[in-house]
């Protein structure tokens, strides 16, 4: 039996007249990140797309793990495809669901028909199909409230798709459909979640990391670039850029108060984050991993300081999170292991004693201005080093 599956959406049916736009989106996501799975075809109708693996021995299990991690996608429903007869339906679907039937006590029937000229109406497929379920699994109870096991028969135009409970899929929509945004990415928990938030809203993730030899190794810049590289699964191809920062934190701990290292740090940050996104042309905003009041830098008195010296917004997915939500975002998207690694980035190597919660403005950019800085930014903006790392 043929097998398609059902790759359904939910906001994006409510786009109006920019619907056709999203979905094509969706359809260039989908030929790029199941490109190495195999040969497949795409089409849409619906409000659905199907996605047809082809070949002698497709394996269709890669293809519909790769396609619950595309935005866009709500549901996935990997399905029979059986001809529009009563009697095909109810000869394949407990064949080709025996193995979720046989483990199963309770089951109920589920029939949309979208084809209004299929014969019989909902309640009859039910019936039908329901009967012949229990003639060949008489251990079966229907149970219409909490069954263990829905069976479904969607008649569409080309075919009847039969298929069980469907599967999550990564929701959201699609990346590029929001514009680019610049991830400042450490290698902690909490930076790769917020990267992966932003792309789930459409946009198209960038990656920048602050390097700082020799207080940092390269195992700890192989270790970012691992995390950008796990969140390639649901970003898609990511652009690196690595800055060496060495240089201003040293500046910075010669020339400035403790107190205010880390809120003035993360300002420097911001402003070579800034002018590589103006080099780039193309990223309208920058996105940080904070949340509020997690650490000291994360205060909303040290946002604020950071904030001013910002000519572009900034995105704070996490902001409203406690680490345990962020965590649990982190292991379903595979990136948390990798996090908790015990290889320090830049943000962690100088940390002040007692860093101050709340700074005022004021304050901060004075000490700023007591030390030029600018020649060491232009230093690390052109010592920047960019890879494209691209989708596993």
């Amino acid at each position: 039996m043929k097998e398609i599956i059902l790759c359904k959406y939910g906001e994006i049916a409510l786009k109006g007249l920019n619907k056709s736009t999203f979905e094509s989106m969706m359809i260039k996501t989908i030929k790029r990140r199941l490109a190495s799975a195999g040969e497949f075809r795409v089409t849409k109708s619906q409000s659905t797309l199907y996605v047809e693996p082809l070949g002698d021995e497709p394996d269709v299990d890669e293809f519909e793990n790769r396609l619950s991690k595309i935005f866009g996608i709500v549901k996935l429903c990997r399905s029979g495809a059986v001809e529009k007869d009563i009697k095909a339906i109810c000869e394949k679907a407990p064949e080709y669901l025996a193995d979720v039937l046989e483990g199963a006590r309770t089951f109920k029937v589920n029939a949309r028909r979208s084809d209004k000229k299929f014969p019989l109406k909902s309640p009859e497929i039910c019936a039908e199909l329901g009967g012949a379920i229990l003639e060949k699994f008489p251990h079966l109870e229907v149970d219409v409230h909490e069954p263990q096991v829905t069976v479904t028969v969607e008649v569409r135009e080309d075919y009847a798709f039969i298929h069980s409970d469907p599967v999550d899929g990564a929701g959201g929509i699609p990346v590029g459909s929001s514009g680019h945004a610049m991830l400042l990415l450490s290698g902690g928990i909490d930076s790769p979640v917020a990267g992966y938030m932003m792309a789930r809203r459409g946009a198209v993730v960038e990656a920048i990391h602050f390097e700082a030899p020799p207080y940092t190794s390269d195992r700890a810049r192989m270790k970012v670039e691992k995390l950008a590289e796990l969140m390639t699964a649901y970003c898609g191809d990511i652009k690196f850029f690595c800055v060496p920062f060495t240089e201003i934190q040293l500046k910075l701990r010669a020339n400035c108060p403790e107190e205010l290292f880390t809120i003035l740090m993360r300002r420097l940050m911001m402003e070579i984050a800034q002018r590589i996104c103006e080099k780039e042309d193309d990223i309208q905003a920058l996105i940080t991993g904070e949340s509020l009041g997690q650490v000291a830098s994360q205060t909303m008195y040290a946002m604020v300081c950071t904030d001013a010296a910002c000519r572009m917004p900034v995105f704070r997915p996490c902001v409203g999170l406690d680490k345990a939500e962020i965590i649990e975002i982190a292991r379903k998207i595979g990136t948390f292991e990798t996090s908790i690694l015990p290889y320090e980035d830049c943000c962690t190597v100088f940390t002040p004693k007692h860093p101050k919660t709340r700074p005022s403005l004021e304050e901060v950019e004075k000490a700023q201005a007591s030390f030029d800085f600018e020649p060491y930014i232009k230093e690390a903006v052109e010592g920047t080093t960019v890879r494209l790392i691209k989708h596993i």
